[in-house]
């Protein structure tokens, strides 16, 4: 009869150990995932890559999401819409102007989205969202909407106050919010390939501060300039 030889014994691991272990893995999936659909795009990556990257088994993977489309939601709960959340909490209990409100949530913006690996989501979604369209609509209901409503809520807050005039705000929003996707996408596009062609991204926000508060005409005779608030 042959003999089979003992296992070898398993490493010593201590519990806690190993439940800090499974408690973090649903985020190591979710930067697994981010890096590799940012990198080749949604549908060239394959779940058993993100699986690999991550350190386990496909299997082990379809414990905590189901599908790819599913894990592609999570990542964009996790990395944007919990940030639009604390973004809406700085809004409502920020205590100081308007102008200064809006140059604090552009630069949180950047911060901690577009400098990020998070932004390359923004990327992701101008790329390949047109060939999802329940991904599509998902991004729009849990993205662009709640962001546009809190940038209008920062807008209002001022017209309010009499500190900005009377204007559209929803069409204002669109105007503020293009400038930060641009930012976003030449860091991911043209920037990622060459450094000369990678923006001082905190340069030019400062500037669309500075052009949103105070415009680019120059102030009449006898009208003080108002400067941009909070400038770092």
């Amino acid at each position: 009869m042959k003999t089979v030889p003992p296992s070898p014994a398993a490493p010593n691991i201590p519990v806690h150990a190993r439940l800090r272990r499974k408690e973090a893995r649903p985020l190591e999936l979710l930067d697994a995932a981010l890096e590799l659909f940012v990198e080749h795009g949604f549908a060239a990556t394959r779940i058993e890559d993100v699986a690999a990257l991550a350190g386990v088994s496909k299997g082990t993977l379809y414990l905590y999401y189901p599908s790819k489309e599913e894990l592609l939601k999570e990542v964009i709960r996790h990395k944007v819409v919990n940030q639009i959340a604390e973004g809406m909490d700085v809004i409502r209990q920020f205590d100081g102007s308007s102008a200064e409100l809006f140059a604090v949530m552009i630069r949180l913006w950047w911060e901690r989205i577009g400098e990020t690996p998070a932004g390359g989501i923004v990327k992701l979604m101008m790329c390949e969202v047109r060939n999802f369209p329940e991904i599509a609509q998902f991004y729009v209901d849990e993205v662009i909407a709640p962001s546009n409503q809190m940038m209008a809520q920062m807008v209002q807050r001022g017209v309010a106050s009499g500190e900005f005039r009377d204007i559209d705000v929803t069409r204002v929003v669109s105007a503020l919010i293009g400038p930060l996707v641009f930012l976003t996408m030449n860091k991911h596009s043209l920037g990622a390939c060459s450094t000369g062609h990678l923006l001082d991204a905190k340069s030019v926000i400062e500037a669309q501060i500075d052009l949103a508060l105070n415009g680019l005409v120059a102030p009449r005779p006898g009208r003080r300039k108002k400067p941009s608030e909070g400038k770092q």
